[in-house]
């Protein structure tokens, strides 16, 4: 009895209140916090970082109350050196305030690469060795040698490389190749309505040079001169034509097809569609 009436006694009512206002209080103040602390509720999207420098990234994150962290750096064309690549969480994505952003910069270090020794191959098996190691196939010069075709020395700007040579990547190499010991030639390459990238090949496997290559008023953009096709060549396609071992070819490229053969320009049209 004495219990059951101490638990109906104003003592414990009024103690009992003070708890319960107490522990309301506590649990309202943390979740309060909480909701302060986290920014519930709250967020941001990513900018997008990409080409930017650290200094301007500095700049955006602060603004929108982010911070950032490099974290690599790759080889990359598609923006200047010390410049974003990549980023995470991509651009658009909802942060709160203060998330770090990760990124992922251009080196500003030009990539390099060893160079193959292609001394003693033939232009095909050069050509496959050198694109494969990162490097370009420059200008093809030929000397009297019994090895017809193929590599006697490798350049980079005038200078003889050996194998082992650290250099840029995509940068050119110039061969010297041997052309026999009679004046060797070879025949001309029909280039006409063939793109740049294609009549390149056909010519390097013709052991011949591309020279000067000009784009006519058609050619207004990038993507003009990606689709643009050759119309003009200089020396002429002729059956059973044949030049010296490393004469330059000289091109000229449009998109206007009525600068071809009318009697050509519907099948030629054909084929530069079924290429795009």
């Amino acid at each position: 009895m004495k219990f059951l009436s101490f638990l109906i006694s104003k003592v414990f009512l009024k103690n009992l209140s003070i708890a319960i206002l107490i522990a309301a209080g506590v649990i309202f103040g943390s979740l309060l916090f909480l909701h302060i602390y986290t920014g519930h509720g709250r967020v941001r999207q990513v900018p997008d970082f990409k080409g930017m420098n650290p200094e301007e990234v500095e700049k955006v994150t602060k603004k929108h109350k982010l911070q950032f962290v490099i974290i690599d750096s790759i080889y990359s064309q598609q923006v200047e050196r010390g410049h974003v690549v990549l980023q995470h969480p991509e651009p658009g994505f909802n942060v709160k305030k203060t998330r770090k952003i990760f990124l992922t910069i251009n080196a500003v270090k030009p990539e390099m690469v060893k160079v193959p020794n292609v001394v003693g191959l033939s232009l095909r098996q050069a050509r496959s060795l050198l694109q494969t190691s990162g490097l370009i196939i420059g200008k093809l010069s030929f000397v009297p040698d019994l090895a017809r075709n193929n590599v006697l020395k490798q350049k980079n700007n005038g200078i003889e490389i050996e194998e082992g040579d650290s250099l840029k990547k995509n940068a050119v190499i110039d061969l010297v190749l041997g052309k026999g010991l009679s004046n060797q030639k070879t025949p001309v390459p029909d280039l006409v309505s063939l793109n740049l990238e294609i009549a390149k090949q056909k010519i390097l496997g013709s052991s011949l040079n591309l020279g000067a290559y000009t784009f006519d008023e058609t050619i207004e953009n990038e993507e003009d001169s990606i689709t643009a096709f050759i119309w003009k060549q200089n020396p002429e396609y002729a059956e059973n034509y044949r030049i010296p071992l490393g004469s330059s070819v000289y091109i000229w490229l449009t998109v206007d097809l009525t600068k071809l053969p009318q009697t050509d320009t519907t099948t030629i049209k054909l084929e530069l569609d079924s290429e795009i």
